[in-house]
């Protein structure tokens, strides 16, 4: 009886440890604001590189057939790197909103805390280590985001 007792006060106390502080909040937050501004750079420089290109691309006519596949290659990989810095931007914006709503920081699969250290290392993160390795080898079903 004794040892549950304790056991449990030491639960308690580790989750403790893990919640986050308004300071700590507001030190993620500025982190998701800094990598969201990065990622929207990146994007725009991307953009106006593609754009560029096609322009340049005009004055060159007629365009062999192999360099026609090289610049449309090009253009996909360059939409495809653009399509996952939005995505991530998504993912950024909704950790903003449970900023906001008070839930920053805990795992939306299991509802326990999710560790600092992870949270430092991939602010955006909306599951703790453990549910996201279970939802990677397809042991929990993915939410469809509509």
């Amino acid at each position: 009886m004794y040892c549950m007792g304790v056991q449990s006060v030491m639960e308690q106390e580790r989750k403790r440890n893990l919640k986050l502080t308004q300071a700590e909040k507001r030190k993620f937050e500025a982190m998701l604001l800094a990598k969201r501004s990065e990622i929207l750079r990146s994007i725009i420089s991307m953009e106006d590189e593609t754009l560029r290109k096609e322009m340049t691309d005009l004055s060159r006519l007629p365009i062999h057939m192999a360099d026609m596949g090289t610049d449309n290659y090009d253009q996909e990989f360059t939409l495809g790197l653009m399509d996952g810095e939005r995505e991530l931007i998504m993912e950024i914006e909704e950790a903003l909103g449970r900023i906001e709503d008070d839930t920053y920081g805990i795992c939306q699969g299991d509802g326990e805390p999710i560790p600092k250290a992870r949270l430092r290392a991939i602010p955006w993160a909306r599951y703790c280590v453990e549910h996201a390795n279970l939802r990677e080898k397809g042991l929990i079903k993915r939410r469809r985001i509509l």
